[in-house]
């Protein structure tokens, strides 16, 4: 349950701390001073989505905190490494101007999104729009699949229509008009054969560009070997360094043995010498090997002009050009045998369009089954809700497969006897929508481990008998779990365990709303002004009294 609520700097509240009991709360307050502030700062710490304007006037960043008690290990709280201290935890968001966020959960930094999961296993909130949805025939599937906990076959269904729409994409891909099949084919085929005779190899390119660079160059290359040579070795009738150097040694050698100086100069010139020899060696072999050919230039420079026209059309590199061969060859094939895998497919195609028909029908089975269970439920609901002579009804309708299954699902109901069914947009007003819809979500919060449940003015257009109807269902439901509710209603008021009065002041040319916890003689009040307005006389506060006397008697009599 929520135990407290902690809210700093959220629209006209500068600071207020509310401490909840368990069973019946109700918030009360005059229009406008700020009873749907309390729950957009419930929103707000639960996740859900704000916006800066939430932020007091003048204020930096607004803050909100939330503890919760009798917190059970939800799934969603092991997911994100958090475990509740004795059953007990704590939300914290701050929002800034600039949009920024930090959110808490027991002093552990979270994600806005993580926030929503964990809030969501925690409170609901009900709001006024609630029963506009009611109203949108696309959500009345969503209601069912809920309340029916269709989840199992569902996945099902649904894994075996992904599978049918996977094939039945794959057919499509196949399928074009023979004209267009032979213009791709003839056009494959040319790239294809274009491609072949030109025999591409992989890294044949920087070899040809490093032979055609050095025939370009050959006159170069051969006379700076020449040259080389020539310092080296000298003319035919020798004189070059290496027959200098090696004189020069043999001169050192006599003397060797004489001082080691010597000798280590020796041994110096011979490396020396040895070097020599071995880089003349070297040119000599190169020149040799060296063979220009202006023929073999011409056709090194045709296939390097070959390659860069291929290249413009094909690709950048020669195996870019490879991979995009390999490319036209495999769709080649799925053409060319495009009517043999069109003819295999649409056999898988109307097995799985069978096997979807089966998950189905299973799906739509087990959604009859809880529509017929759900029908009597909210029947009994509206009974208690003062709405004995309303019957409501689900109506099913096949479809094509979608991603929902088979079904088209409406709620039907007449509002009076001897009417006919019809859909709820058409007839219900707005007291009997709000009814409908607090009975639908009383049955639906069955399912569920929510432990509190927030209705903020869900109670709009009831007034009289049913008013008092839907006051005992909320002290019902609060039986089992913690109830807040924002409410215009003193029969509403009357039934709560906890009752809050919201008011709202000025000071210091600022407006400031605080919420006020009532005890018995000043709830008096507050329902007397519930009743009659601001004029309130000695027979609203008995009127008052008795009210929340009966109230009392009604508790007492559900045990509470």
């Amino acid at each position: 349950m929520l135990q407290t609520l902690h809210i700093e700097n959220i629209a006209v509240i500068e600071e207020a701390d509310i401490a909840f009991d368990a069973g019946f709360n109700a918030l009360t307050g005059e229009t406008g001073a700020g009873k749907s502030i309390v729950i957009d700062a419930m929103g707000a710490v639960l996740g859900q989505r704000t916006s800066r304007e939430l932020i007091r006037t003048g204020a930096a960043k607004a803050f909100v905190s939330a503890v919760f008690t009798g917190v059970p290990e939800l799934p969603v709280l092991s997911e994100c490494g958090l475990h509740p201290e004795e059953g007990e935890l704590l939300l914290q968001r701050e929002i800034y101007a600039d949009g920024k966020n930090a959110c808490r959960v027991n002093g552990r930094p979270v994600t806005v999104a993580q926030l929503r999961r964990i809030g969501g296993g925690l409170l609901n909130i009900h709001g006024q729009h609630d029963g506009q949805q009611l109203l949108d025939e696309e959500q009345h599937l969503t209601y069912l699949d809920s309340y029916g906990r269709v989840e199992g076959y569902l996945e099902t269904y649904t894994a075996c229509y992904q599978h049918m729409e996977a094939t039945r994409k794959k057919l499509r891909s196949l399928q074009m008009d023979e004209s267009e099949k032979a213009r791709r084919m003839d056009s494959l085929q040319f790239q294809i054969n274009e491609l072949e005779r030109a025999k591409l190899k992989p890294g044949e390119e920087e070899t040809l560009n490093q032979r055609r660079n050095l025939l370009r160059n050959g006159e170069k290359f051969v006379s700076a070997i020449q040259g080389a040579l020539w310092s080296l070795t000298g003319g035919d009738d020798g004189g070059g360094a290496v027959s200098e150097l090696r004189e020069a040694a043999s001169s050192l050698a006599g003397a060797r043995n004489l001082d080691d100086q010597f000798a280590s100069l020796h041994d110096r010139l011979s490396e020396v010498y040895s070097e020599a020899y071995d880089v003349a060696e070297t040119l000599r072999d190169m020149e040799a090997a060296f063979d220009f050919s202006p023929q073999e230039l011409d056709e090194l420079e045709s296939r390097a002009d070959q390659l860069y026209r291929l290249k413009k059309k094909y690709g950048p590199t020669v195996e870019e050009m490879l991979e995009y061969l390999d490319q036209c060859r495999e769709e080649l094939d799925r053409i060319t045998f495009a009517s043999d895998r069109a003819a295999r497919l649409e056999k898988e195609l109307d097995k799985e369009k069978a096997q979807v028909r089966k998950a189905g029908a299973l799906l739509s089975e087990t959604r009859k089954a809880a529509a017929r269970d759900l029908e009597l439920r909210i029947q009994e609901e509206l009974r208690q809700l003062d709405m004995p002579k309303v019957r409501f009804s689900i109506q099913f309708t096949d479809k094509e497969p979608d991603e929902t299954g088979m079904d088209e699902v409406r709620f039907l109901m007449s509002a009076n006897v001897g009417e006919e069914l019809r859909p709820i947009h058409k007839i219900a007003s707005g007291g009997e929508l709000a009814r409908i819809m607090l009975a639908l979500k009383n049955v639906l919060a069955e399912n569920d481990t929510v432990g509190t449940m927030v209705f903020d003015e869900v109670d709009t257009g009831v007034s009289g008998r049913a008013a008092q109807k839907v006051a005992a269902k909320l002290a019902q439901v609060s039986r089992k779990r913690q109830v807040l509710c924002v409410t215009h209603l003193p029969q509403l008021a009357a039934m709560a365990d906890t009752h809050f009065c919201v008011e709202k002041g000025e000071r210091g040319g600022r407006t400031y709303t605080q919420v006020v916890r009532l005890d018995r003689e000043h709830r008096k009040g507050e329902l007397a002004r519930l009743t009659g307005g601001e004029r309130i006389t000695p027979a609203m506060l008995a009127g008052a009294e008795e009210l929340i006397a009966g109230a009392e008697a009604y508790k007492q009599q559900l045990g509470g």
